[in-house]
């Protein structure tokens, strides 16, 4: 039977979208509903005299994968007296449906040695499909993302080697066939020794420009891992953008999947990129660190820093890139201000299980 209430507070109770209710926990750990507004029919398909009369029936509702996170929350509001928050779901008989509930309740301990909360339970179904519908969504982009990226790579690799390959075996047939027709050239005649010497220089800057065309698409180091492509990366950066950078590592060897590799590579190379076109920076630091099972990258400049507007612009689709390929590894990535001054990008993956996690402090 229902404990009477005020009556406008009962007024507000019956016109609440959701279930008002008072729960007690007994110091012999029974249960009852002291009280329960008229939504309970509602919300559980169960009347409010059916439920204080079986009290126990309502964790029967809670999922059973649910119960575990239900019961810690009740004890640990009862342990602190502090606000009790709870969502999952329960198994409506009545519509042989699942309905996702949050119960928000404030406890009160009483004389006796029970605890008794004084809340509401509200339907968050609809609410709470949206939000997986999202995160599904989010799943799938990450995954789109990934193929991408692999795809892209993949065909990075391809060109690369054609161009390797084929230009720069012909290039070099054609170096071979030049200096073979220059030996023959007339021994007085200058303007075609000038010639000749013209086209070889020709022939060697295109070469040169096919070797460095061949590393912007994709590094041969990088076949041979993380580690001297970073450091590899790290020497052309300070060669082209004339600031001084260097890697600390944590590792003198790191195993990891070519495409992980790949992709943290890409990730480095675009901050560095970044720093070179906007940061006004003087140093540069890469640092590469495992710790418990978990890697980490960092880039760290000492330049103007990075402002808010800089993230909301329409067209930095290099920091969206960034982000996208961090997610797609199923890791963060987290652009702030670093120590000093300056930005640090900071990229955390976890690493799979069998992975080794020794720190040798090299630097």
């Amino acid at each position: 039977m229902r404990p009477a209430l005020p009556t406008a507070l009962h007024h507000i109770a019956a016109n609440a979208p959701g279930l008002v209710y008072q729960f007690r926990r007994h110091a012999d750990g029974s249960v009852s509903f002291p009280y329960l507004s008229d939504g309970c029919l509602a919300l559980l398909g169960i009347n409010a005299a059916e439920l204080q009369a079986e009290p126990e029936r309502f964790l029967s509702l809670v999922l059973p994968e649910d119960r575990p996170a239900y019961l810690e929350s009740m004890q640990s509001s009862a342990n602190s007296l502090w606000s009790w928050n709870w969502e999952g779901r329960i198994w409506v008989e009545a519509w042989k449906d699942v309905k996702w509930i949050n119960l928000r309740s404030t406890p009160h301990a009483l004389p006796d040695g029970s605890v008794q909360w004084e809340g509401m339970m509200s339907n968050i179904t609809e609410s709470k499909q949206e939000q997986l519908e999202v995160r599904a969504s989010r799943a799938r982009l990450a995954e789109l993302t990934a193929h991408i990226e692999r795809v892209k790579e993949q065909e990075r690799e391809r060109i690369a080697r054609e161009i390797h390959d084929d230009l720069g075996g012909n290039l070099t047939a054609i170096k071979m066939a030049l200096a073979m027709l220059a030996a023959r050239l007339p021994q007085g005649d200058e303007t075609l020794q000038q010639k000749a010497a013209y086209v070889d220089s020709l022939v060697d800057r295109t070469i040169d420009a096919v070797h460095r065309l061949t590393l912007d698409l994709r590094p041969s180091v990088l076949d041979f891992g993380l580690l001297p492509a970073l450091e590899w990366q790290v020497k052309e950066f300070e060669a082209q953008a004339g600031i001084a950078c260097t890697l600390q590592a944590s590792m003198k060897e790191l195993e990891l999947d070519p495409e992980q590799a790949a992709a943290l590579f890409r990730i480095a190379q675009e901050a560095l990129t970044n720093i070179a076109k906007h940061a006004q920076a003087s140093a540069v630091t890469v640092k590469l660190t495992r710790s418990r099972g978990v890697l980490t990258l960092k880039i760290i400049d000492n330049g103007r820093g990075i402002h808010p507007a800089d993230r909301a612009k329409p067209d930095s689709f290099g920091l969206r890139g960034m982000a996208e390929r961090a997610r797609a590894l199923g890791g963060t990535l987290n652009l702030g201000h670093a120590a000093g001054g300056g930005t640090e990008v900071a990229i955390k993956i976890r690493l799979p299980a069998h992975a080794p996690d020794v720190t040798i402090g090299h630097e």
